[in-house]
This record gives C-alpha cells, sequence and structure tokens, in this order.
C-alpha cells in the first residue's frame, strides 16, 4: 500500500494563512486572539451549564456539547498553524497529517449534526410544547449525542483511510491545515474513489441535516407567526435569525469548500483558505456571542458563575 510506504519518511508543508512575511505577525495575534476568546468563551458556557441545575434542560445540553465541539473543533487546525506561525515552518509529518484530518473531519462533523439536533429541539418545543418532555427526555438526548459522536466518528475513518490509500507527488499542501481537497489535489494516485465517496456520503453529512433545519426552521417561524403578541413574534424572530445567521455562515461555506469543487491557482487557494477560516475559526467564535449572550437563563447563569468564581478567589 502507498500510504505505508511514506508514514515515517514523508513530511508536508502547509501553504499556510499568506504567503506575504509583513502580514504574519498580525495574522499571529489576530488568531491568536480568536482562538483564546473562542475557547475561554465556550468553556465559560460547559461550565456555566454545568454547575447550574435550572439549565440542565435538553436546549442547554445540546448547547453545551457544541460549546466542547467548537473547542476541539478549533483546537485541531489553529494551534498548529500559530506554531507555524511563530517558528516560521511550514512543516507536518505525514502521521500528523491523518491524525489531524480524522479529527478535523470527526469534530467538524459533529458541529453540522449538533446544529441540527438543536434546530430538531427548537422545532418540539415551539411546535409541539405538550410532547416536548416525552420526546426529548434526558434518555433520547443522550442517545442522540452518543449516536451523532459514533457517526461522525466513522464518517472520519472512512475519509481518513481513503485518503491513507494515497500516494503523493507534491509536498505543499494549499491550505493551513490537512483537508481532504487539498490533500486530493496534491496526490498522484487515482482519486476518482475519494471523489466519489466525498460527494456522496460528504453531501449527505452536510446537506441532510441542512435540509432538517431548513425544515424545522420553516415550522418554527409559521408557528411563530401565530404568536398572538407582536414583542413576543419580535423576540423570537430576533433569536431564530441570529441562530440561522450562524447557520448560514456555517453551512455555506463548508457547502462552498466540499461540494463546489475549484482550481489549483493562487486566487483559488486564498478563495478556499478564506471559507476554511470561516467556519473552522469565525463560527466557533460566534457560537457563544449568538447562542448564549442573546439568552436571557444564560446570562444570568454565566453571571452567578463568575460571581462565584470572584467570591472564591476574594476568599482565599
Amino acid at each position: 500500500m502507498a500510504g505505508e510506504n511514506q508514514t515515517s519518511i514523508f513530511e508536508f508543508l502547509l501553504w499556510g494563512l499568506s504567503e506575504r512575511p509583513e502580514q504574519q505577525r498580525i495574522l499571529f495575534l489576530l488568531f491568536l486572539w480568536m482562538y483564546v476568546v473562542t475557547v475561554a468563551g465556550n468553556l465559560l458556557i460547559v461550565l456555566a451549564i454545568g454547575t447550574d441545575t435550572r439549565l440542565h434542560t435538553p436546549m442547554y445540553f445540546f448547547l453545551a456539547s457544541l460549546s466542547c465541539a467548537d473547542i476541539l473543533f478549533t483546537s485541531t487546525t489553529v494551534p498548529k498553524a500559530l506554531v507555524n506561525i511563530q517558528t516560521q515552518s511550514r512543516s507536518i509529518s505525514y502521521t500528523a497529517c491523518l491524525v489531524q484530518l480524522y479529527f478535523f473531519l470527526t469534530f467538524g462533523d459533529m458541529d453540522i449534526f449538533l446544529l441540527a439536533t438543536m434546530a430538531y429541539d427548537r422545532y418540539v418545543a415551539i411546535c409541539h410544547p405538550l410532547h416536548y418532555k416525552m420526546v426529548m427526555s434526558r434518555r433520547r438526548c443522550t442517545l442522540l449525542v452518543t449516536a451523532c459522536w459514533i457517526l461522525t466518528s466513522l464518517v472520519a475513518m472512512t475519509h481518513t483511510f481513503l485518503i491513507f490509500r494515497l500516494s503523493f507527488c507534491s509536498k505543499i499542501i494549499p491550505d493551513f491545515f490537512c483537508d481532504l481537497g487539498p490533500l486530493m489535489k496534491v496526490s498522484c494516485s487515482d482519486t476518482q474513489v475519494n471523489e466519489l465517496v466525498l460527494l456522496f456520503l460528504g453531501g449527505a453529512v452536510i446537506l441532510i441535516p441542512f435540509m432538517l433545519i431548513l425544515v424545522s426552521y420553516i415550522h418554527i417561524v409559521s408557528a411563530i407567526l401565530r404568536v398572538p403578541s407582536a414583542q413576543g413574534r419580535r423576540k423570537s424572530f430576533s433569536t431564530c435569525g441570529s441562530h440561522l445567521a450562524v447557520v448560514a455562515l456555517f453551512f455555506g461555506t463548508v457547502i462552498r469548500a466540499y461540494l463546489c469543487p475549484s482550481s489549483s491557482s493562487s486566487n483559488s487557494i486564498e478563495e478556499d483558505t478564506a471559507a476554511a477560516v470561516m467556519y473552522t475559526v469565525v463560527t466557533p467564535l460566534l457560537n457563544p456571542f449568538i447562542y448564549s449572550l442573546r439568552n436571557k437563563d444564560m446570562k444570568c447563569a454565566l453571571a452567578r458563575f463568575l460571581r462565584g468564581k470572584v467570591f472564591f478567589l476574594w476568599g482565599q
């Protein structure tokens, strides 16, 4: 097998975020700031939900799961990119590249499935409130998240194994991390099987949850329109609008990256990198603000958690 001969000797060079030396320091500071805010924001959400029994409901259980997935998703790519900028080295070993690819796909697909699960949760809560506790029981919520983890692991394993079968004629990966499209571009093996699996399996993983989210929100909006209070409608539309903005940003850039083929030109590489930054860095950064800071219960829980920590530190 071609991949077996390369695991110990082959090394890739990542294209990086920019070819211009004068931009490296700015990019390092910008991405470091975004990474710290993403991890801190999502970690605060997990801790606030975990320590406040009033938030031990299906909606916040899924939100905490999304925050965990976002921390892991961002941590798969950004720290390596920061190290490469700081050390001015773009190398990544063959093994490290495949490991990064596997975890990137696992946590990225987990984000997709959790966004769909959260949309379904809101659909049941708003459109079938009398059956909500029965439909979204604790056992069922746990099974849903567990099923998401198992499915994403299997999908990631399939793609990673197919990449492992390839041999490569170029060391330079046209991205700032190891991803399916860039790796297939630098392979000198026949990638037809990889492309078909990406199109059908990847398309199903992306488009089916996306359609479920759209259908859920169509029903949610129609239910909101029947609310007699104008203030209630405005509040609901405001929340749904911000959620849909994140969904559109995330799925739009993911569809652009995986289901719309691009050329190998310099402009195309820069466009692909910009799209990758949107769904790997910007969306996990926005999720804590969109899903939590616009939520009164979440803001109160965060305030109680932070006050408790401050009092604990003063007591020391």
